[in-house]
């Protein structure tokens, strides 16, 4: 089971999910294909709890059977919102990211990944020079959108109304056409500014 670990008073246990060429961020609805058995174990515990997960990106897609060297140690506390079980046997779950977190360590587990995880704290205070940058950061976002046929153009809307800094970097970067190690960069960085 897991919660609130007694070692430190903000770090708590969950289940991992290794996901493959994904990086999760906070408030991104995704849905994932779990395959693995020990991935199906990590969505299974998830369920008997609160539906809390970590989902952390893989350094390298092709490995099959990750270790926790081969995980990255920032991913997104996520949510399961619906899991559904398909007749090949594996699942299909949507999840809806919640908050940065980093991985203190790993707690040995024969069926999963279990990690002792804190919440990232992000904080930014909304001022003159914030809401200039969240402007010029939209109107960018609108040119890219323009040439990038990929994302649909109601993203715009959905994009222009966000009054959170936090919300806004990670909405326009879940979006964005980059490269794993460029996402999981930017999943790093604390400060939303």
């Amino acid at each position: 089971m897991f919660g609130k670990d007694k070692r430190s008073s903000d770090a708590r246990l969950l289940p991992l999910l290794p996901l493959r060429d994904t990086v999760v961020f906070p408030y991104m609805v995704v849905p994932l294909f779990v395959g693995r058995e020990k991935s199906i174990a990590a969505v299974e515990e998830a369920m008997r709890g609160e539906k809390e997960i970590l989902l952390c990106a893989q350094k390298k897609a092709k490995t099959t059977d990750p270790t926790h060297d081969d995980i990255f140690k920032v991913g997104t506390i996520g949510t399961i919102i619906q899991l559904l079980r398909r007749p090949d046997g594996t699942v299909k779950v949507l999840v809806e990211g919640k908050a940065r977190a980093r991985v203190g360590n790993f707690v040995p587990h024969p069926d999963y990944f279990l990690c002792e995880v804190s919440e990232v704290t992000e904080t930014c205070e909304v001022n003159a020079d914030v809401e200039a940058l969240m402007r010029q950061l939209q109107t960018t976002f609108e040119s890219y959108v323009k040439l990038d046929q990929r994302i649909p153009p109601e993203m715009l809307m959905s994009v222009s109304s966000i009054e959170d800094p936090k919300r806004l970097a990670d909405t326009i970067v879940a979006h964005a056409s980059l490269k794993l190690n460029d996402k999981q960069g930017i999943l790093e960085i604390e400060d939303p500014i």
